[in-house]
């Protein structure tokens, strides 16, 4: 099988997805808790639960980022193991 993306993207992606699911799961954490600095105010979501679920929603999503960026990070290194010439 052969990589999709480069190296250097695939490992990027891998690097970014692993940070986003990091704070976005503490944000949606703080949401789910109805934690005040953040549904306290005016112009704050009234619903911190509603807001909570859309949050995780990304994680999911960043999560199928992070299994398919280091999947092909992983294809790029057994490719590179076999000599394969890398223009």
């Amino acid at each position: 099988m052969k990589p999709v993306v480069g190296s250097m993207q695939a490992w990027s992606c891998f690097v970014i997805s692993v940070f986003a699911i990091i704070i976005l799961s503490v944000l949606g954490i703080l949401f789910k808790g109805n934690h005040p600095e953040l549904v306290g105010g005016i112009e704050d979501p009234d619903d911190g639960p509603a807001t909570a679920g859309a949050v995780f929603i990304a994680v999911i999503i960043y999560a199928g980022f992070l299994v398919f960026c280091g999947l092909q990070g992983l294809l790029h290194l057994r490719e590179n193991r076999r000599g394969s010439i890398a223009l």
